[in-house]
């Protein structure tokens, strides 16, 4: 498959704030933080049209409770990758409830994606879950802001983008594979940047 490659579009930010606010009616009473993040967080940064973002909640309890409240709702929560991520409770939001387009709600240890669920047309956001506390928190945040900040590392990122969307991959986690090297690299450079702020 080809990656989606879209020119950023200031869209994205409503639909951020969109979703926010559906989250807050939801679990508002945590007082969880959520963020933007991901490329469609970066104004002038073209990315897949999914919006990533980020709930950062305060302990392990409220990072368990979260799968309950988003239940019902167009979200299908990977379960299957607690084990290689503890820190961090995964959703896909649809375009759509999961029942209505065939997916289950939950995806299992043990279960095989289903195919379909591959097509990024159907997902609008993806939704990670996060404790504030944690490394994973800070490394997002100053990651994005680093790229916010940086426009030589910014359209270095681009570049590598146009490049990779012209490939073949098996799946999203596969050219997230192909963006990692160059992550990984200037993550070490925003978290100095960042906590020099």
């Amino acid at each position: 498959m080809k990656v989606t490659f879209e020119k950023y579009n200031p869209v994205w930010k409503e639909q951020f704030e969109s979703i926010k606010k559906e989250l807050e009616k939801s679990i508002g009473f945590l007082h969880p933080e959520i963020e933007h993040i991901g490329s469609t967080s970066v104004e002038g940064l073209s990315a897949k049209p999914i919006i990533d973002i980020m709930i950062g909640v305060k302990n392990e309890t409220e990072l368990d409770h979260i799968p309950l409240l988003l239940q019902g709702q167009d979200c299908i929560y990977y379960e299957k990758y607690n084990e290689e991520m503890p820190y961090r409770r995964f959703f896909i939001k649809l375009k759509d409830k999961p029942l209505s387009l065939d997916f289950p709600e939950i995806i299992h240890s043990g279960d095989e994606i289903p195919k379909e669920l591959h097509n990024h047309e159907l997902r609008i956001a993806h939704i990670h879950t996060i404790l504030t506390s944690s490394e994973h928190w800070l490394r997002h945040i100053a990651f994005r802001d680093y790229l916010r900040s940086h426009s030589k590392v910014k359209e270095e990122y681009q570049q590598l983008k146009e490049k990779l969307s012209q490939m073949e991959w098996i799946d999203g986690n596969d050219y997230n594979d192909g963006k990692d090297p160059f992550i990984k690299r200037e993550e070490q450079n925003a978290l100095k940047w960042y906590s020099k702020k």
